[in-house]
């Protein structure tokens, strides 16, 4: 059969990267959708490398995003997330990117989804109003526009990223119970698991704007400054580490049984904290412990991330403002109090802000906020 051709961008966000598709250049049905991102992106591939497609060979390079305007009251465009595997023939649509949520609002500008703000203001900053379809969350994207088009050029550094860009403001709004539908769903700020072969693991599992199962380093045998490659390539350890997500997994009514928590393995993501410590990041920077206030490493679609997902920035930021949470006790006592918390990860250290509220005896997350990059890649056509 031969191949066929399909308008598209690709962009970077963040920390990630993305074939950008307008929703209605794809199929009306979303379950035509798969077979067109599979063959885009090189999936599956037994090798891991993605080489017969756009994909990089890592969970942070083989992602989609799909976006059109919105016939809601409350945003101006739409926009549906597709984790794409690598090693099986399956696109996730059960969670969100925040890195590449970064890319949505300039995307709509560019094909002119959201011409009503920069008609507005065609040479300063605008707002654009984004509707989620995985969470079903409103994410608002604040960045700077010249002549009615996006800024790329500017000043801000973000870890992991070489060079430096505009940043682009990302406030989620009420981000709790993105994938579950509560902030806490396992009904406690912290519980126990018990893990055949492993022990009794306490976890905090929270969820805000992506659902992650948090443990302490030293409950894992970990440091919790290890590299991700050191992590990947400790097969025991890897193990280990699925196997305690599973089960967090299935404590967050995610999935019905450990078996099914193994094969799905975009959510819940895993979190390894610990309190402050001094590591090396993988730009070889020494970062010292006084620079941070929590130490971080994330289990992200089965590999250790390089930097840390932003929804799961996010959500940990939330979680350290949860007082009781395994976060909370390992986070630096007077970040409590300040506006914003510092996370250090492999790459570096990224700052989040996040409002929490305990209401009648409920935490509740008002919002969460952090600062990005992207640019354009190319533009044309992609084949499948």
């Amino acid at each position: 059969m031969p191949h066929q051709s399909i308008t598209a961008m690709f962009m970077r966000g963040g920390t990630s990267k993305a074939l950008m598709f307008c929703r209605a250049d794809l199929p009306a049905r979303q379950s035509d959708w798969d077979a067109i991102f599979l063959s885009a992106m090189g999936s599956p591939d037994r090798h891991g490398r993605q080489l017969n497609g756009m994909g990089g060979g890592n969970s942070s390079l083989s992602k989609v995003c799909v976006i059109g305007p919105s016939a809601r009251i409350d945003a101006d465009v739409d926009y549906t997330f597709a984790q794409v595997m690598i090693d099986e023939a399956r696109v996730d649509y059960s969670i969100n990117c925040g890195n590449m949520s970064s890319a949505v609002g300039p995307f709509a500008v560019h094909r002119g989804f959201a011409n009503s703000g920069v008609e507005e203001v065609r040479n300063g900053e605008i707002a654009v109003r984004i509707f989620n379809a995985n969470s079903s969350k409103v994410i608002v994207s604040t960045f700077a526009v010249l002549d009615g088009m996006p800024v790329e050029d500017g000043t801000l550094e973000i870890p992991g990223v070489a060079g430096s860009g505009a940043p682009i403001r990302l406030d989620f709004l009420e981000p709790g119970g993105a994938t579950t539908g509560q902030l806490l769903p396992g009904g406690a700020v912290a519980q126990f698991v018990d893990v055949p072969d492993i022990g009794r693991i306490e976890v905090s599992l929270v969820d805000a704007a992506n659902a992650c199962v948090f443990v302490t380093a030293e409950s894992v045998g970990m440091t919790g400054i290890e590299t991700p490659d050191a992590i990947q390539n400790n097969a025991a350890l890897m193990h280990k580490l699925m196997t305690v997500r599973a089960h967090g997994s299935v404590a967050m009514g995610i999935a019905a049984t450990v078996a099914e928590a193994m094969k799905k393995k975009s959510a819940p993501f895993l979190g390894i904290v610990t309190p402050p410590q001094a590591f090396d990041a993988l730009s070889g920077e020494r970062v010292n412990a006084d620079a941070t206030d929590l130490n971080v490493r994330v289990i992200a679609s089965g590999q250790p991330h390089r930097a840390l997902p932003l929804t799961i920035s996010l959500c940990t930021a939330v979680a350290a403002r949860i007082q009781g949470s395994i976060v909370a006790r390992n986070t630096r006592a007077s970040a409590a109090a300040a506006p914003s918390i510092r996370l250090a990860m492999p790459s570096g250290i990224l700052t989040v802000d996040a409002k929490v509220e305990l209401k009648n005896g409920e935490w509740t997350a008002q919002r969460g906020s952090f600062y990005r990059t992207t640019r354009r890649l190319f533009e044309g056509v992609t084949f499948y």
